[in-house]
């Protein structure tokens, strides 16, 4: 397991206790962290909502091709114009958790016990560090006519905070 992130915008947290999180099938209280493969989707402001796609084994060519620009290593994170100013303005931290009682559950890692993080880091320019990790950042008027196309793919894709998404 690569080292697990819990991201916020708080940098105050000093323990983080179990909850409810009712957006997830799990139904108890639980402490929720991703891996470093995962972390670029959690490179935003809390309620910014986001498309993020990229290949994975089984992507299809075409899918490479129209989705990615032939590059199968590219990965891409869309958001609403409205959305670039809290991008750049809205200061996010990385929280890195200890791995001892986290088990994966999807793209997740979870654990049911409270978790003392290990350290806290500002991530900063939010757009710039995208950037420096190589993904590509997408701006569009909304993000629903682009989500209903990619969800049909044979990408790897997450869709975050969607319900804060304009509606065309």
């Amino acid at each position: 397991m690569s080292e697990l992130w819990h991201v916020s915008e708080d940098p105050t947290i000093e323990v983080f206790h179990p909850h409810h999180n009712e957006l997830h099938a799990l139904d108890e209280p639980l402490v929720w962290a991703v891996d470093t493969r995962y972390w670029w989707l959690y490179w935003f402001p809390r309620d910014c909502p986001r498309a993020c796609f990229n290949a994975k084994q089984d992507t299809t060519e075409e899918d490479v091709d129209r989705w990615l620009d032939g590059d199968r290593g590219r990965r891409v994170a869309v958001i609403e114009a409205g959305w670039v100013e809290p991008m750049r303005s809205t200061n996010v931290y990385a929280y890195r958790m200890p791995a001892e009682t986290f088990e994966p559950w999807d793209k997740f890692f979870v654990s049911r016990e409270s978790v003392v993080p290990i350290e806290v880091a500002e991530l900063g320019d939010l757009l710039a560090r995208h950037a420096a990790a190589g993904n590509e950042v997408r701006i569009v008027p909304a993000l629903y006519p682009l989500w209903d196309e990619v969800i049909e793919t044979t990408l790897d894709f997450s869709g975050i905070r969607l319900r804060n998404a304009v509606r065309p």
